[in-house]
């Protein structure tokens, strides 16, 4: 079975610093576009921010300036780095990818093509 395997959160401060992994099973991540997506209950899921096979990324306002998202297709491993945390960071954090034959520079978080997805780490930021 395909799917992603999400570790890396926990309780942080405001101000603080996280680094989310998303590890690929069962498969190899270098065909893939990659995004971070996340959730809170009672509310839909939002898109973090994404990354290309050819490693542009794209990110929510939000998250801008604070969030980078990277990939190691050799340890078949996808980061979300975490600076400057806020309360309202608080969610479920999860991977989602598709499958892309071309190496570009552009990806979307608002791409119906996502179709293979990990369960998640929960990061909580509160003082």
């Amino acid at each position: 079975q395909l799917q992603f395997v999400e570790s890396g959160g926990g309780l942080a401060q405001p101000g603080g610093s996280l680094r989310l992994s998303c590890a690929a099973s069962g498969f190899s991540l270098d065909g893939y576009v990659i995004s971070w997506f996340r959730q809170v209950p009672g509310k839909d899921r939002e898109g973090v921010g994404c990354i290309s096979r050819g490693h542009f990324t794209n990110y929510r306002d939000a998250v801008k300036g604070r969030f980078t998202i990277s990939r190691d297709d050799a340890k078949n491993m996808v980061y979300l780095e975490m600076n400057s945390l806020k309360p309202e960071d608080t969610a479920l954090y999860y991977c989602g990818g598709y499958q892309y034959a071309f190496i570009k520079n552009y990806c979307t978080t608002l791409d119906e093509r996502y179709d293979t997805w990990g369960l998640g780490t929960q990061v909580i930021v509160s003082s």
